[in-house]
């Protein structure tokens, strides 16, 4: 759960039912704020905000108490918002109400939605900000996953007209380098590509126009098996896919060869199953993208993602005012040209939730000591089976 606005003092996060004895680092959740930050392209709230998450309870000495775990993200740029953004007292003299809203936003029909003559009611709440304190909560959920054996990482495929086209990414992007990947700051891998893409982000910033793009999010380390088949509600299919729909500006998501597939014979799309003496079944190709009938095939996880331009232009379209009923030009908020490698962070994050959840599920949820030998039970039971 997140509460907050994105000009209010602060984001807040409570993550629930999280397992005792799983050591958590700061460190780690304060680099994944950083690069949800970063990116070429990102607008000037990136020059105020440094965000850092605090952790305010179900943590002792670096380990989880097994207790709701609380995290503050708070906004430097609330010092600018006292009077406009105060939870009580009278609105000031000379407030200014956003009546101008922006096509592609929730705006307008956030505004009809709960019946007020200012958008900034709505805005606030449903800005990309608030994501900021998913990304903090998900550290949590990475750290479990981490323990157990599991990476998650993603990197951007294209953004506007600039794309990068791979030989064989649902084989080849799980062995890409996490490193050279945060290198780039458009979260390419490939330096050609890059410079593609902040050409293209160039020619929006001289056009004010934005840009959106598509990038992929590769999990490595699953074992088979986790998710479910029985039920609509364990399909990890449909739970990843509903936690990627729930971020701002997301309008697509494929898995595995995605679209592709509808235009292909069976027999160049199923994965073939072989047997690895050593450590159990295997697929001699990742087309389903790690998953089969909503639940993990132990190869990776791969998940690509489409993100719409963000809705605040340079040179505004054009709206309808509220007060006037006149044709007006929308809202000008600061904002980012194109924040597709931040976008990609979310989704790691959003990822890193539901497989989290999924494995507490599987292999229990009250500490890290009997999670951790049931997976290896499990495991090995695997390997078994496989001889």
């Amino acid at each position: 759960m997140t509460a907050g606005e994105s000009h209010g003092p602060q984001l807040t996060a409570i993550v629930d039912g999280v397992p005792a004895g799983l050591r958590i680092s700061e460190a780690s959740i304060n680099a994944d704020l950083a690069r949800r930050q970063s990116g070429y392209g990102r607008g000037g709230r990136m020059d105020i905000e440094s965000d850092t998450a605090r952790i305010v309870s179900g943590v002792r000495f670096g380990r989880t108490l097994g207790s709701p775990i609380a995290l503050v993200v708070e906004n430097r740029d609330w010092q600018n918002w006292v009077e406009d953004m105060a939870a009580f007292g009278e609105a000031p003299v000379g407030l200014h109400r956003e009546t101008t809203p922006r096509p592609g936003h929730a705006d307008l029909v956030g505004a009809l939605k709960i019946d007020s003559d200012d958008c900034r009611d709505v805005l606030e709440r449903a800005s990309a900000r608030e994501t900021a304190a998913r990304v903090a909560a998900a550290g949590i959920a990475r750290e479990f996953l981490a323990d157990l054996g599991v990476e998650i990482f993603s990197y951007v495929t294209s953004i506007g007209q600039a794309q990068w086209i791979e030989r064989d990414p649902m084989m080849e992007a799980p062995d890409y380098k996490p490193l050279e990947i945060e290198i780039s700051d458009v979260r390419c891998p490939n330096e050609a590509a890059s410079d593609a893409m902040r050409s293209e982000i160039e020619k929006a910033i001289e056009a004010g126009e934005s840009l959106g793009g598509t990038f992929r999010v590769v999990v490595r380390g699953l074992v088979p098996g986790v998710g479910g088949y029985a039920s609509r509600n364990e399909r990890l299919s449909s739970r990843i896919g509903a936690a990627l729909f729930s971020i701002p500006a997301i309008k697509g998501v494929e898995f595995g060869l995605g679209f592709e597939a509808s235009h292909l014979p069976g027999s160049q799309v199923h994965d073939q199953i072989a047997l690895d003496r050593g450590n159990g079944f295997t697929r001699t190709s990742n087309n389903a993208g790690g998953l089969e009938g909503g639940m993990t095939t132990g190869m990776p996880l791969i998940v690509t993602c489409a993100m719409k331009p963000i809705p605040t232009l340079g040179a505004p379209l054009q709206t309808i005012d509220l007060d006037t009923l006149e044709p007006a030009a929308a809202s000008t908020e600061r904002s980012d040209v194109c924040a597709v490698p931040a976008c990609a962070v979310v989704a790691e994050s959003e990822i890193a939730f539901e497989l989290a959840n999924a494995y507490l599920e599987k292999f229990g949820h009250d500490n890290m000591t009997d999670i951790r030998a049931a997976v290896a039970a499990y495991t090995q039971r695997l390997r078994t089976a496989a001889k």
